[in-house]
């Protein structure tokens, strides 16, 4: 990858890993994770206001860098390496674009500039839309004169208690439709559940009759959420293959200072294996990574297809790169002490959001014959 890679983007990537490196080592991560607001705020404004990661990927009329999906997987991969704890996959692979595809203009206006410079947290409750169709939408909306209230529940919003916007798929009359509801909301309430990775927090969202602004089209819900979910698949897809590598790393590492009988343990055949086979997962993910981030750049008729099966591949990869991190390290491997088990709780937590693997093979599986019949239509004309 780092060879079809530009000077400026091999400089982004080796920026961001410096900072992440300073700002945010293993004894930050496992503090931010135990603090209240599961994200240091004084790095999310580092983050915005002296390297510009928020607004990489948000155009330049709106106060960002107008950069594509290639450079904004450069920072997820480099973030997924370190464990970062922040709102920034559901701010940049969430909220962003799905401002942007929304079309409304003055939505874009009012939040994707204070997004860029770091003074607004973000999110999308879409984590859980794969399969649904409007009877399924746990969230309605009815007018309320010249605005809207929405009622119902989303159990598993991605960063929902840091947002300080959360934009809302929901049924109306017309159909699905996204709404904005801001933070301290009447009627909205927030529960933070804990779960097993705590590097990423899930929010329930209890909404009754809460104020809420129409962002985009009415009945335009499910085609923003088209837009958005490969897209966010695709920068999940990259943070997954950097916390792939990142196990790999701390496997091999430990297998050449590791000594047993005499010898350093990554001599053994079975731990050369073991080593090898994580190495080609982890290839194998980045390549996928790669190809959907730069399909996401070209708008591919097949992004979604290639979405999907990044999605599958890399999700695979890491669940299996964190676990055999754990079998090289053996006994401490499993303390808490260890790094290696906090990749292997962020690996199994990432592989169900926006779809577990299994979903997203099925959906490979109902869209490949369809693009593959669209191809031989267009070579028989």
């Amino acid at each position: 990858m780092n060879a079809a890679l530009s000077a400026e983007q091999q400089e982004l990537r080796a920026v961001v890993r410096a900072l992440l490196q300073k700002e945010s080592p293993e004894p930050v991560v496992r503090a931010t994770m135990e603090s209240a607001e599961g994200y240091d705020r004084a790095l999310w404004t580092m983050m915005a206001t002296e390297l510009g990661l928020q607004g990489l990927a948000i155009p330049e009329e709106y106060g960002g860098a107008g950069a594509g999906w290639v450079e904004q997987g450069l920072v997820l991969e480099e973030m997924g390496r370190a464990l970062l704890c922040a709102p920034y996959l559901s701010t940049v692979g969430l909220a962003v674009p799905a401002l942007l595809a929304s079309g409304d203009a003055l939505a874009a206006e009012r939040w994707l500039p204070a997004i860029a410079d770091g003074r607004l947290v973000a999110t999308a409750a879409l984590t859980g839309v794969l399969r649904r169709t409007d009877v399924d939408l746990p969230i309605t909306a009815a007018r309320d004169g010249s605005g809207w209230r929405l009622t119902g529940t989303e159990p598993h919003v991605l960063d929902g208690a840091a947002a300080d916007l959360l934009l809302v798929l929901a049924r109306t009359d017309g159909g699905a439709s996204v709404f904005a509801v801001e933070a301290a909301a009447d009627g909205m309430r927030l529960t933070t559940p804990r779960t097993s990775d705590l590097t990423r927090r899930i929010a329930r969202v209890e909404l009754s009759q809460t104020p809420a602004q129409l962002v985009g089209q009415e009945d335009a819900g499910w085609d923003i959420a088209r837009q958005v979910l490969p897209r966010a698949v695709a920068v999940l897809a990259c943070e997954q293959v950097g916390g792939a590598a990142r196990a790999l790393e701390l496997a091999v590492d430990y297998s050449k200072t590791r000594i047993q009988f005499g010898r350093a343990i990554g001599s053994f055949q079975a731990v050369k294996h073991r080593c090898a086979d994580m190495l080609v997962a982890v290839e194998t993910a980045r390549s996928a990574a790669w190809a959907v981030v730069r399909a996401a750049d070209r708008d591919a008729p097949d992004l979604s297809l290639v979405a999907s099966l990044a999605r599958a591949v890399c999700s695979d990869a890491y669940v299996r790169c964190a676990s055999d991190c754990v079998q090289v390290h053996g006994g401490i491997g499993y303390t808490w002490e260890h790094p290696a088990h906090l990749h292997v709780k962020r690996s199994r937590g990432s592989a169900v959001l926006l779809g577990t693997a299994h979903e997203h093979r099925t959906l490979v599986a109902e869209l490949a014959p369809v693009l593959g019949t669209r191809r031989e239509e267009g070579a028989s004309t």
